[in-house]
């Protein structure tokens, strides 16, 4: 397969750090929105999950999917491949995991909560599956946010890189 050059190499880095921005700036913005919900009043609260169902969809999603796409081209059109590097493998092993936490636990709450608010009205905010999934979703946005900073920070460290063996190693055993 035809690898990318040099200035392929330079667009796609760009892409991909456009991409991670967009996934990263939605993820905390959506904590931060999720932090400042205050229950007493039923039609803030509905305009807040609104705007974090927005935020999701349109832009943490884009970003995710968009980043996982770049993924797969970094794997199969440079050499750093999938598995040749460890760092590589444990970033991709990450963003699975993160992405399947964004899915199954913090999309799936939030839709949640937007039924209920939906179906009870105001009476959801007093709800205590409604508190208890607001709670979690939040936990789990936090967890998502560390992953995401320690992905950023295997990215930059590299961590794992065998060391190159230099002449005066080379004769120690």
């Amino acid at each position: 397969m035809k690898k990318l050059g040099p200035a392929g190499l330079k667009w796609l880095k760009i892409i991909h750090i456009l991409l991670v921005t967009l996934f990263f700036g939605g993820i905390m913005s959506s904590l931060a929105i999720n932090l400042g919900i205050k229950f007493a009043a039923y039609r803030e609260t509905m305009e807040t999950y609104k705007n974090v169902v927005i935020i999701s969809d349109h832009i943490i999603r884009i970003g995710a999917v968009g980043t996982l796409f770049i993924g797969f081209v970094y794997g199969i059109f440079t050499n750093w491949g999938f598995f040749r590097h460890r760092w590589v493998s444990v970033k991709w092993v990450l963003f699975v995991c993160q992405t399947l936490i964004g899915i199954f636990i913090v999309d799936k709450l939030m839709l949640a909560n937007m039924a209920l608010l939906e179906t009870e009205g105001s009476d959801a905010l007093i709800n205590p599956v409604f508190l208890h999934n607001h709670s979690v979703r939040q936990d789990f946005v936090i967890i998502q946010i560390s992953i995401t900073v320690f992905i950023i920070c295997i990215s930059v460290i590299k961590p794992w890189k065998k060391k190159k063996l230099t002449s005066k190693n080379a004769g120690i055993r």
